[in-house]
C-alpha cells in the first residue's frame, strides 16, 4: 500500500515566488515538486488557492518543557511553526538535573515533565516521540555556570572556566546547536566577556552559534551590549582560530540604533544574525528588572525570607524603584509600564492583566511593595509584560525586519493567566502584517526570514525549503486569511489561516486541529533528521 501523500493544486513558495506546483511526500521527505499524477493509493490533499511553505522555525522559544502540552503545540502549529530553538537566555534544564531552571525560570519555562537529568543528549531524547514539533537546543551558559560554580557571584577561576568549557564541549558533541547567554539574568549577569568567550571556544570549533540576550536592557544601551558581543567574538576567535557565528536575541531598539549596530558588527568582521518579534512590548520575570541580582541568585526560600524581612523592606523598596527607573526600557513611569502576566499565588490571581500601579492601588499598597509582596507570595514565580518608553509603529519595525540577517523569533512564554500575545501570534502576525498588509516582505522573503535563514544559521540540515530531498516539514497557508488574533487584552486566541501542517511527512494539523501524531524529534546540529 502506498505511503505517499500528495499536496495538489497549490503554489509552492520558493526563491522564484509562489509557483503553481504539486508536492509529493514519502518516507518523511519531499520526493517531487511539480506536476504529480496521484496514484490510487495516494493520500491526496487539495490545497488549491493556498501556498505550501517550508515549516517555520521559531529561533527563540520558551517552550522548553512544554513540547508535550497539547495546548502549546496547537498554538504553535496554528502559526505554521514546526521547529523551535530552546535553551534560550542562558537558563534551561540541561546539563544537570534541571532544578535550577525549574526554580529560577519557573515563570518562563516551567517544569519539564520528562527530562530526568543528564545532558544535551538526554534533553533531545526527551523530545523524540513526545511532541508533534521538532526542537533544537542551545547550551545555556548560566546553567553551565550554576553546575560548576553554584550560586557564587564573583568571577570564575581559571579552573572553573576550564571545567565549564569541558561541559560545553560535551554538549556540542551531543548535538547542541550552540550556546546561549542571558546577561541580565542570574547567574549570567555575573559572567564577564572573558568567561563567555571561554565557553564559546568549543562552540566556534564545532561550527555552532553564540546566541545572546545582551547585557543592559537593549534600547538606548544597545551600543554597549554590541561592543561586548564583538569583544566575545574576538576573544573566542583568538582562542580557536575559528570565527564565531553570533546571533542576537529579541533585538529591540529604534530602527536607526539596530541598523547602525548591525553595521558596526559587520565592519568589525563579526558574522551576526538576529531575531526580533513584531510587537512593541516585552515580557520577562518580574524580579529581573526589580530585584538586586544578589537576591535573585539566592535559593527560593532564602530569597523569599529576605523579601519578607521587615528590616530589609525599605532597602528593597528603594532598590526596586531605583533599578526600574534607571532601566533603559522602563524609566520613571515603570509602575504603569508593567502588566502582571503570571503570579503563582492563588490569592493574587485577581491582579493578572492589571498594571503594577493599578494592582497596588487596589491592594492599598505602593507599586514597589506590591511587587515585593507578589514575589514573596509566589516564591519569585512571577512574570510581567513590559511596555517600552519609545513605542515603535509597524513601519519602524518593518525597517528592522527588512534587514537580511533578521530571523523569526517569538520569545514566546506560554505560562501565566495573562501572557504576552507573541506566544500565540508572532508568526501569523509576520505573515499578515508584513507580507499581506504592508508588503515589507514578499512571500519568498517570508520564507527567507522565517525558515531558510534559520535552518542555515542553526545547522538544521535539509530544512528551510520545499525541494526534493528536503525533510517534509511543510505548512499550507491561505494567503488571504492568515492572521494573528491574540491581543494584549486576549492573549491566548489562536491564529487563523493555517489549517494543515506536516512534520517529517506526518500530518500533525488537519483542518485546524491536531491529529495526535507525535513525529517531533530532538534535532542535532547539521544531523540528518532520519538518524
Amino acid at each position: 500500500m502506498s505511503t505517499r501523500t500528495v499536496l495538489r493544486g497549490g503554489s509552492v513558495v520558493s526563491a522564484e515566488g509562489p509557483v503553481r506546483a504539486d508536492v509529493a511526500i514519502e518516507g518523511g521527505e519531499v520526493t517531487r515538486v511539480g506536476r504529480v499524477d496521484p496514484q490510487p493509493d495516494d493520500a491526496v490533499l487539495d490545497v488549491s488557492d493556498r501556498f505550501v511553505l517550508p515549516g517555520l522555525i521559531d529561533v527563540h522559544s520558551h517552550a522548553d518543557g512544554l513540547l508535550g502540552d497539547p495546548d502549546v503545540t496547537r498554538t504553535l502549529l496554528r502559526q505554521g511553526v514546526t521547529t523551535v530553538i530552546t535553551g534560550q537566555d542562558g537558563v534551561s534544564y540541561a546539563p544537570g538535573d534541571g532544578s535550577y531552571a525549574a526554580e529560577y525560570f519557573a515563570a518562563i519555562n516551567g517544569p519539564h515533565p520528562t527530562y530526568r537529568g543528564g545532558g544535551v543528549a538526554d534533553y533531545l531524547a526527551a523530545v523524540n516521540g513526545t511532541s508533534p514539533l521538532n526542537a533544537g537546543y542551545l547550551i545555556p551558559a548560566g546553567t553551565v555556570r550554576f553546575e560548576v560554580c553554584g550560586r557564587h557571584d564573583g568571577p570564575a577561576t581559571e579552573d572553573e572556566r576550564r571545567r565549564m568549557a569541558f561541559v560545553v564541549e560535551r554538549g556540542m558533541d551531543d548535538g547542541a546547536l550552540g550556546i546561549s547567554s542571558g546577561l541580565d539574568y542570574v547567574p549570567g549577569i555575573f559572567q564577564d566577556a572573558a568567561e563567555i568567550a571561554a565557553l564559546c571556544a568549543p562552540v566556534a570549533r564545532a561550527g555552532g552559534v553564540y546566541v545572546t540576550h545582551m547585557r543592559g536592557g537593549y534600547e538606548s544601551n544597545t551600543a554597549a551590549g554590541i561592543a561586548e558581543v564583538a569583544d566575545i567574538s574576538r576573544r573566542a576567535e583568538g582562542d580557536t582560530g575559528s570565527g564565531l557565528a553570533v546571533h542576537i536575541s529579541h533585538f529591540h531598539a529604534d530602527a536607526d540604533i539596530v541598523l547602525a549596530q548591525l553595521a558596526a558588527l559587520e565592519a568589525a568582521g563579526v558574522d551576526a544574525t538576529f531575531d526580533a518579534y513584531p510587537y512593541i512590548r516585552g515580557c520577562t520575570l518580574l524580579g529581573m528588572p526589580l530585584l538586586p541580582p544578589e537576591v535573585s541568585m539566592l535559593p527560593r526560600a532564602e530569597a523569599v525570607a529576605v523579601i519578607a524581612d521587615p528590616a530589609r523592606r525599605a532597602e528593597l523598596r528603594e532598590a526596586c524603584a531605583g533599578r526600574a527607573t534607571r532601566s533603559a526600557s522602563l524609566g520613571p513611569d515603570w509602575p504603569d509600564m508593567i502588566t502582571l502576566a503570571h503570579i503563582a499565588a492563588p490569592e493574587l490571581a485577581w491582579a493578572h492583566g492589571l498594571t503594577l500601579r493599578a494592582a497596588a492601588e487596589r491592594a492599598g499598597s505602593s507599586p514597589a511593595d506590591f511587587a515585593l509582596d507578589a514575589l514573596a507570595a509566589s516564591g519569585l514565580e512571577c512574570s510581567a509584560v513590559m511596555a517600552v518608553r519609545s513605542p515603535r509603529p509597524s513601519t519602524e519595525l518593518a525597517r528592522i525586519f527588512s534587514h537580511p540577517a533578521h530571523t523569526g523569533g517569538s520569545d514566546g512564554i506560554f505560562i501565566g493567566a495573562h501572557p504576552h500575545p507573541r506566544a500565540a501570534g508572532t508568526f501569523a502576525r509576520y505573515l499578515r502584517e508584513y507580507v499581506r498588509d504592508l508588503g515589507t516582505w514578499s512571500w519568498p522573503d517570508a520564507v527567507h526570514h522565517l525558515s531558510a535563514l534559520p535552518a542555515r544559521r542553526f545547522g538544521l540540515g535539509r530544512r528551510g525549503a520545499v525541494e526534493t530531498g528536503f525533510v517534509a516539514d511543510l505548512v499550507v497557508v491561505d494567503p488571504s486569511t492568515v492572521a494573528d488574533t491574540a491581543t494584549y487584552e486576549n492573549p491566548r486566541t489562536a491564529a487563523v489561516g493555517i489549517d494543515d501542517v506536516f512534520v517529517g511527512g506526518i500530518r500533525v494539523l488537519a483542518e485546524g486541529e491536531p491529529t495526535g501524531a507525535l513525529p517531533g524529534r530532538g534535532l542535532r546540529r547539521a544531523a540528518d533528521s532520519r538518524t
